[in-house]
């Protein structure tokens, strides 16, 4: 199925998943400390999803012009689409701490973003191997993707059980929710990619 040149779509999804681990690893490393550094890391953030969004444009118009593709067109633009979602929620998120003027962090989203980092890493892996023609290796990096993703579950139900039970602020309640809620999103964003890489293993086994 896969031609021993890599393909043209198969580097596009390197590319992609190589933007996106660049972007998470700033996601989860930058420190923020004031207002001034809440919008750099905004603004950051917005440059990154900006380029995610032209590499989508890209390998759309590209699918639209081309007959044969290496593995199905759907599964290209499911995949390259699921990629997006991640960036889009990290955009989300640094939008909603600077419209709720949030300017330090906690032990639940870094304890998210540490997840999500190795999330990152382990889809990089896995379309670098699907591009190598080596899907037969990639079930590990999936099954580490679903285990990160499941310990955000844990995260996410314990952060709102403590939020609930200690905060009596109804707006800091308000606001830490939809925090702990969009870095949820996000985990389940990298479970979809996995779930796509699964479909297409089966595919082309």
């Amino acid at each position: 199925m896969f031609k021993k040149k890599q393909d043209k779509f198969l580097m596009y999804l390197v590319d992609f998943a190589e933007h996106l681990n660049e972007t998470i690893k700033y996601f989860a490393q930058y420190k923020i400390k004031d207002l001034q550094t809440v919008e750099e890391f905004a603004n950051k953030i917005k440059e990154y999803e900006t380029a995610a969004d032209n590499k989508v444009h890209k390998i759309i118009k590209d699918l639209n012009e081309t007959f044969i593709t290496p593995i199905e067109r759907e599964d290209i633009l499911q995949l390259t689409l699921n990629l997006d979602d991640i960036i889009d929620g990290m955009e989300e998120f640094t939008m909603l701490l600077d419209i709720h003027q949030i300017q330090s962090s906690d032990g639940y989203i870094d304890g998210f973003t540490e997840n999500i980092q190795k999330c990152g890493e382990e889809i990089l892996a896995a379309i670098d191997l699907m591009a190598n023609s080596k899907l037969g290796e990639i079930e590990p990096h999936v099954i580490k993707i679903k285990d990160y993703e499941s310990q955000c579950d844990i995260l996410h139900h314990d952060s709102l059980k403590e939020l609930f039970k200690k905060e009596s602020n109804p707006i800091t309640v308000i606001q830490y929710k939809d925090i702990y809620e969009t870095l949820e999103g996000i985990a389940d964003d990298c479970h979809d990619v996995a779930s796509t890489l699964q479909s297409i293993m089966m595919k082309n086994a």
